[in-house]
């Protein structure tokens, strides 16, 4: 099994990063404008990225400006099944953000790219969370 793990310092407090991560409006921000969000645990979250790529996640953990973790139920037949997670540690003046999204069979090609796309969608989210303009999908 192979995991992608990216790790990133944000400028930001918890709270923006949770709301980033948990509202409809914030994940707009960062990733797609094309979502739905759910904000209770066994809620559904949908992505849709056009006609290429749609995303259903179901809620599995949230914790307050410390953690947001999801199931893929449908997607790219390598995305289902699979937990992604989202947890956020408070330093001084900033927060540490780890993000994993697990238990891939192997390393194809399609997790390569999603590796490089991860870095890129997360690296909006901080983006998104220090200046209030990140780089989403827009369609």
């Amino acid at each position: 099994m192979s995991d992608i793990k990216h790790y990133l310092i944000i400028n930001s407090t918890p709270e923006k990063i949770y709301k980033a991560l948990t509202t409809k409006e914030g994940v707009a921000g960062w990733w797609t404008t094309q979502n739905i969000i759910g904000n209770k645990i066994n809620d559904k979250n949908i992505f849709d990225f056009g006609e290429r790529y749609h995303n259903k996640m179901r809620v599995l953990d949230l914790q307050i400006n410390k953690k947001v973790e999801w199931f893929c139920e449908v997607g790219d037949k390598e995305w289902i099944g699979k937990k992604l997670i989202f947890e956020i540690e408070i330093k001084k003046t900033d927060c540490i953000l780890r993000f994993s999204h697990l238990n891939w069979k192997k390393e194809t090609d399609f997790f390569a790219s999603c590796n490089y796309h991860w870095g890129y969608y997360l690296r909006s989210l901080k983006l998104y969370c220090e200046s209030g303009k990140g780089t989403p999908f827009t369609g």
